[in-house]
């Protein structure tokens, strides 16, 4: 590779072992990562679409990186993605991802599962690949991914979750999770490495939500008579005429909740209330529930925290998972051979992750892509090399 590309992301690649016997090696594999980046980037979707790329740019491409043999075809670039340990590359795509933000600290990172819809195979009964991601919503990137390897999604979630938690810095984080991690195991390793966890408590833990339910229905019924709490309330307009009324609460009044010792280090409980009126209609509530490790009296943890750290949660559905939808069709992906679709589901979310921190252009995900494409001195600056 090129000296000026041997750094930063694309050096992080020279410790990655190559899968291929040694007669095969005709193309290094740093410069084939390198190329499948930039052109996935680029509006490349897949190995066909990488190849095309590498031999429309060939002649700018091999300043930058080593290209001894020409372009590889696509189906190399396929076998390789589909051969390549995709535990190794997720490693050093973290030490790349670490080397960028700091994911410690005061932070809230919020963890959900994704299903790549078109990467099962009927022919050899394969199941879809479920990649379980983790998003930190200050910083605006995706710090790890780890493939469930079970037809059973939800069984494959709740295991593969704590594997992910393994890939990152949780000392002082605040980690969030949906009902499918409201797990005691889950929490303990939250707690054990230094995190602080909010889960979503619904029927997977029946005892603990009709509690909670219980708790919260009683109190803002009679509001909150003789108990500690914390109150938030927030108005917002949208379009249409549309209100959304938000109200959270939190207490420390946990000590009844008949699984209480069995949750490590729960201390409060927090009710989020959405009510939408809409005009000509009946208005329409909901509440959910969360358990938390955190205490609502000390500084800066009122209910208004609570309310943006629960809110924020969503911020890996409508800044991760529906980018890697809309703006790189990923459920329309149809590649299924080996590893090669979580391979490229890394390559996706490194490419996002790289997008969103240019601020250059003030558009969307999906017209940085094209800008890419039409221009390298934008697809350098993109890449850090400009």
């Amino acid at each position: 590779m090129d000296a000026n590309a041997r750094g930063g992301l694309f050096g992080c690649f020279a410790s990655l072992q190559d899968p291929r016997m040694d007669r095969t090696k005709l193309h290094p594999l740093d410069s084939m990562l390198a190329i499948a980046i930039m052109a996935v980037i680029s509006g490349a979707d897949g190995p066909t679409q990488i190849a095309d790329f590498a031999r429309e740019k060939f002649g700018w491409l091999k300043t930058l990186i080593h290209l001894p043999n020409g372009v590889p075809s696509h189906d190399t670039f396929g076998r390789v993605l589909s051969m390549l340990d995709p535990e190794g590359f997720e490693r050093c795509l973290l030490q790349w991802v670490a080397s960028l933000v700091d994911a410690s600290g005061q932070q809230a990172l919020h963890i959900d599962g994704k299903t790549l819809r078109h990467s099962f195979d009927k022919a050899s009964s394969t199941a879809a690949v479920h990649m379980v991601s983790v998003w930190a919503s200050k910083v605006q990137c995706a710090l790890a991914q780890v493939a469930a390897r079970n037809k059973d999604k939800n069984a494959n979630e709740i295991t593969t979750i704590p594997q992910v938690l393994d890939l990152i810095v949780l000392s002082g984080a605040v980690v969030t999770i949906d009902a499918i991690g409201c797990q005691k195991a889950i929490a303990r390793k939250i707690v054990d490495e230094g995190g602080h966890y909010v889960l979503a408590v619904k029927d997977n833990q029946k005892q603990l939500h009709a509690d909670v339910k219980l708790l919260f229905d009683e109190a803002i019924a009679r509001n909150f008579d003789g108990m500690g709490y914390d109150h938030h309330r927030q108005e917002i307009e949208a379009d249409h005429g549309r209100i959304e009324t938000r109200q959270v609460w939190v207490t420390r009044d946990v000590d009844w909740l008949r699984e209480r010792g069995e949750w490590p280090g729960l201390r409060s409980v927090v009710c989020m209330e959405s009510t939408r009126q809409v005009p000509g209609k009946a208005p329409s509530t909901q509440r959910r529930y969360y358990i938390t490790d955190l205490d609502h009296r000390e500084r800066g943890r009122d209910a208004a925290f609570f309310a943006r750290v629960i809110r924020s949660h969503w911020s890996i559905e409508n800044q991760l998972h529906w980018h890697l939808d809309v703006s790189f069709d990923e459920d329309g992906c149809r590649v299924r051979q080996g590893y090669a679709a979580e391979n490229l589901s890394r390559i996706r979310r490194t490419a996002l992750n790289l997008l969103k921190r240019d601020k250059s252009l003030k558009v969307g995900i999906a017209t940085k892509r094209l800008r890419a494409g039409w221009d390298r001195d934008y697809l350098l600056k993109v890449i850090g090399l400009a």
